[in-house]
């Protein structure tokens, strides 16, 4: 008969050293609760008898109550972990959705850290001594960068494309090319962001070709908007015609009409730096939003934390009335920025206007690594596991993305360190990799793990290589 009075009361369990210590740290509720869920697990191992589970079972209340505290312990530690882990990125993928998108350059978290644990003149005039406009944050460096009279910011590019829609053009018409209706992640799709501006959607052309012409068919006095929108996500080859943007400018401007592009990657290029044309080349043609602007666009919007390597944020940019209207539409206050945001994305810009962007923004030095760079690193990572008996481990060649709804079929060659188990699958070393701290993401083919080191920072290589030096037999 099984004897359950070897599991000890919650009270005699909390005067235990181990357990006073955990209650310390995590309050008496939360720990109440782990000694009862513990000892109730530990109840149920004691009825079903070392014959039906390979955990451990007491065999006296002192061996109860070290498990007790034990899973009690664990439950805390795992329900108190935060959800938010760090990762280490292997995959190849540079701008990768699932894993945050763009790592933050030290400039930025430099200016995040200033700024996190203090006031701040968010929505303050320090000069007049009143209140601030939020809007105008940031807005000094995207005009010197991009060219333009005015700039805001809110929380991410749909967003920023609702937004702009809302204000300029809601219940009238915004014609659109078939061919740029896209759908970006998570299944949103332009005309459904434009429904919910209030705008209406006139599409015009095929899929595969639309002229200029067929823009200034379909204006009408309802027309608000001449909207152009990157195809960031997919490419249509072949038989296929796009009309410039200098002659929609020419036409919206020939009818009074304001164009817009939503360029959604962000890219600005190495504005001052030599390497930029390396960089132009390397990203096959990806359009620079100075480029948009000096075609005479009249607003334009993209993402923050894809190829302009920043945090979360949609831009909107363009005329100065235009851009007025978007700051005073309502929905400007439920999509605006947070001081930390502002905070991230002036210390990303400031980057690029001191030409230091392809030395210190982490995706463009992803971008501009090459193949024997790479190659070298993963060298180093690999001989530190010569005397592994546990993997097998060789520098293949390889292809990385760019990823993040950007540069649709782009490969950039690469170096891949491609590991085997002795013992175990490729998915077993993948799971265990994905379960340390920090999480290793890589990924699996022909049932070897790939490790692609253009992705993962210089400074987590050694953290990569005390890792692979732990993986168990």
């Amino acid at each position: 008969m099984t004897d359950f009075r070897i599991i000890p009361s919650i009270e005699h369990l909390r005067q235990r050293e181990a357990v006073r210590a955990l209650e310390r740290d995590f309050g008496r509720n939360a720990i109440v609760d782990a000694l009862r869920t513990a000892a109730g697990q530990v109840r149920v191992r004691l009825a079903a008898g070392p014959s039906r589970d390979s955990a451990p079972v007491p065999t006296d209340p002192d061996s109860a109550a070290i498990l007790i505290e034990e899973e009690a312990r664990a439950l805390l530690h795992h329900a108190g972990r935060p959800s938010l882990r760090r990762v280490i990125n292997a995959t190849g993928v540079i701008v990768h959705t699932n894993l945050g998108r763009s790592p933050l350059p030290d400039a930025a978290i430099d200016r995040v850290r200033s700024l996190a644990g203090s006031y701040s003149n968010l929505e303050y005039d320090i000069d007049g001594g009143g209140r601030g406009n939020r809007d105008t944050h940031a807005e000094a460096l995207l005009t010197r960068l991009l060219g333009v009279e005015a700039a805001v910011v809110v929380n991410n590019n749909a967003a920023a494309t609702l937004l702009m829609l809302a204000a300029l053009a809601s219940g009238r018409e915004v014609i659109v090319s078939r061919g740029e209706l896209v759908e970006i992640g998570g299944g949103f799709r332009v005309p459904d962001i434009m429904a919910q501006s209030g705008a209406r959607l006139r599409e015009v052309g095929t899929t595969n070709r639309t002229r200029v012409d067929d823009y200034r068919s379909a204006i009408g006095p309802d027309t608000a908007l001449l909207l152009r929108v990157h195809r960031s996500n997919f490419r249509i080859e072949g038989f296929t015609e796009q009309p410039a943007l200098e002659e929609l400018v020419s036409l919206g401007r020939e009818r009074g009409i304001p164009v817009a592009e939503d360029i959604g990657s962000g890219y600005l290029g190495l504005p001052g730096e030599v390497g930029g044309a390396s960089l132009d080349q390397r990203l096959a043609g990806e359009p620079r939003v100075q480029a948009s602007v000096a075609a005479g666009l009249d607003i334009v919007c993209f993402s923050g934390d894809k190829l302009l390597g920043g945090p979360q944020a949609g831009i909107i940019a363009g005329r100065r009335d235009l851009v007025a209207r978007v700051r005073r539409h309502p929905l400007m206050r439920a999509l605006r920025v947070d001081k930390l945001t502002y905070a991230a994305l002036e210390g990303t810009l400031g980057e690029y206007a001191s030409g230091r962007a392809s030395r210190t923004i982490p995706i463009l030095q992803m971008i501009l690594a090459t193949p024997e760079t790479i190659g070298s690193r993963a060298s180093r990572v690999i001989d530190r596991l010569q005397e592994s008996d546990v993997l097998d481990a060789e520098i293949l060649p390889g292809q990385s993305t760019v990823g993040g709804g950007t540069t649709p079929g782009l490969e950039l060659p690469t170096r891949v360190i491609a590991l085997g188990h002795r013992t175990k699958s490729a998915d077993w070393l993948d799971g265990w990799l994905r379960r340390q701290e920090p999480a290793i993401v890589g990924r699996i083919e022909n049932d070897r793990l790939l490790l692609d080191l253009r992705t993962v920072l210089l400074a987590e290589d050694d953290q990569l290589a005390v890792t692979l030096e732990r993986v168990p037999a």
